[in-house]
């Protein structure tokens, strides 16, 4: 069976808890990657979003000095490294989630999203998790 930690991103751009819009979509940008992890030391604190830049402080006219971690989704759920990927794909679904972040014991090891599930899972787990998180929220 195949686990998270198959088909995880292992490369993780983590910034600290002060980090600013600007910094955040700065790393997005130069690494081509649409999310970033928010940490306070080793414990991960936050994951935002080049959507959620877009849609909770630019479309306000918010300040880019602005701390990102103010814009970020706080109480992150994660999935172990063990976890088999067609139970991560229900857990996404679920929670309408595009990226999940890969744990070993209380350490972030990687991340695994949507296009993970689809390119490296082969399973179909990404239709599993794509129908919930398609469903409108109420």
């Amino acid at each position: 069976m195949t686990t998270l930690r198959d088909i995880m991103t292992p490369d993780l751009t983590t910034v600290d808890t002060r980090a600013t819009l600007k910094e955040v979509a700065t790393h997005m940008k130069e690494q081509g990657i649409g999310n970033v992890l928010i940490m306070d030391g080793d414990q991960l604190t936050g994951i935002i979003t080049d959507r959620d830049i877009v849609v909770r402080a630019v479309a306000y006219g918010h300040d880019f000095g602005t701390p990102a971690s103010d814009y970020a989704t706080g109480d992150v759920f994660t999935m172990t490294a063990d976890t088999q990927v067609d139970e991560a794909a229900r857990e996404m679904s679920q929670r309408q989630l595009r990226r999940l972040p890969v744990t070993e014991g209380s350490r972030v090891v990687g991340i695994v999203s949507l296009g993970d599930l689809a390119v490296r899972a082969r399973t179909g787990a990404d239709e599993t998790a794509l129908q919930g998180i398609s469903q409108p929220t109420s």
